[in-house]
């Protein structure tokens, strides 16, 4: 039985394995249960941390700002496109049923829509005015993907024109998405109204139109994971970001009408006021949802990146030495057999060496010019000698690696400290020459 004394220690204990001992365990080595949940233990993990990392908390409040500037001429924007459709009125009414948290400020908000096409087909706002309407829109969605792609550590976002282009589709395809939502809403209104007779099927009712907002949900936070960052995601991490992504976000929907009932007396103090911070606050949760999610995705899809990170960040030089060597080798051996070219992949599952540290050893070969980077029909890199086989040799390759970097300092090596440079030099050149003969693919 546990006693109250030992609680810190297992707390202690506890913690340790989250964020250090989880990381050195093997997939491989773990049955198809317990895989499953160290991984996710892995997952949230990876996910929590990154997010403190990457101070998501004050990206939020940054897109919460840009949100609430481009509200307006993003509502403009879209309610345009399904004016010219002719479904308007639908794509409000869908808006409303997925912000029911939101109707008072969405009725102020189409206000000033209509303000504002009013005043163009006045001919008030055309040409620089238009023009600043999208270019407010476009901002706000290029800094929600900067946010994205800052989370996957993508360095080049989209070009310029690309942004246009997908942009511009979004928005088409966005009034054509509600109106097919709220069609399916109608169908399913109709169907249920014509069994009403039937009170064995009033659950059945009630749990599907439970739950169609939140397979909605779900299925614009999976679309907005994959869509967003200049980056392939793969289908099944976004999907399950965006499953506790549009459950929690549901929930909170929930909570957030459910609380305004005990804001009256907020109300009463600030009137009309009262709707903008309570705006702010349900804006900066949603985003603060969405990023989290974001994070999840990157967790669940890179997390063997993060094997054996503490360790590989503190590894000597004598094993990153002998795992150069090891990778080195493995490839002149594959390539003198003639066999199919190794991916970092297969080096790393095959031979259990990290991922992350054997992509570095893998670059870190490329830089001495030791191997290459070359790309199969599926533009997949993988890896092949960089020159003869029968050249690569031991001493040939750590003659290599010792003179690789910049010796362009300061310190006095002719006269001062001659002694000190002949002496390391002198104990290269012996290690270099006692190993000259021996060629990767004989080891």
């Amino acid at each position: 039985m546990l006693k109250l004394k030992d609680i810190p220690h297992q707390i202690v204990k506890l913690w340790k394995f989250v964020t250090e001992d989880v990381w050195r365990v093997i997939p491989s080595e773990l049955s198809a249960t317990k895989k499953r949940g160290y991984n996710f233990l892995k997952v949230v993990s990876l996910a929590i941390r990154r997010y403190q990392e990457d101070d998501l908390q004050s990206r939020a409040s940054a897109l919460t700002y840009s949100t609430f500037l481009s509200l307006v001429p993003l509502l403009a924007v879209l309610l345009a496109i399904a004016k010219g459709f002719g479904f308007r009125n639908i794509v409000e009414s869908q808006l409303f049923d997925y912000f029911p948290g939101q109707k008072e400020f969405l009725s102020e908000a189409f206000t000033y829509v209509d303000s504002y096409m009013n005043q163009s087909k006045e001919g008030v706002f055309i040409g620089m005015g238009i023009l600043l309407l999208l270019y407010t829109v476009f901002n706000l969605i290029s800094s929600i993907e900067n946010t994205f792609n800052q989370i996957w550590q993508v360095s080049k976002g989209r070009s310029y024109g690309r942004r246009i282009t997908d942009y511009f589709s979004v928005f088409l395809l966005l009034p054509v998405f509600l109106i097919c939502s709220s069609g399916l809403s109608i169908f399913l209104n109709t169907a249920f109204n014509t069994l009403k007779n039937y009170e064995y099927f009033t659950p059945i009712y009630e749990a599907v139109i439970t739950i169609i907002p939140i397979i909605v949900t779900v299925f614009t936070f999976t679309a907005l994971y994959i869509y967003m960052p200049n980056t392939k995601v793969q289908f099944k991490h976004a999907f399950y970001a965006g499953i506790f992504s549009g459950i929690t976000f549901q929930i909170f929907q929930y909570i957030y009408i459910s609380g305004q009932i005990w804001v009256s007396k907020y109300n009463a103090i600030f009137g009309s006021f009262a709707l903008l911070p309570l705006l702010l606050l349900w804006m900066q949760l949603s985003w603060v949802i969405c990023l989290l999610g974001a994070e999840i995705t990157y967790a669940g899809q890179n997390v063997r990146d993060y094997e054996f990170e503490a360790d590989s960040k503190k590894i000597t030089r004598r094993y990153f030495d002998f795992l150069v060597l090891t990778i080195a080798a493995l490839i002149v051996k594959r390539f003198e057999k003639g066999l199919p070219s190794y991916t970092s992949d297969e080096i790393s599952a095959d031979y259990k060496i990290p991922i992350r540290l054997t992509n570095r050893i893998l670059f870190y070969l490329i830089e001495l010019e030791i191997i290459n980077e070359v790309k199969d029909e599926d533009q997949f890199p993988n890896y092949q000698p960089a020159l003869d086989i029968n050249k690569i040799s031991l001493g040939y390759l750590f003659s290599k690696i010792d003179q690789y970097g910049s010796e362009n300092f300061k310190v006095d090596n002719d006269i001062e400290f001659r002694s000190e440079w002949d002496a390391i030099v002198k104990s290269r050149e012996d290690m270099f020459s006692a190993n000259k003969d021996v060629l990767l693919k004989d080891l």
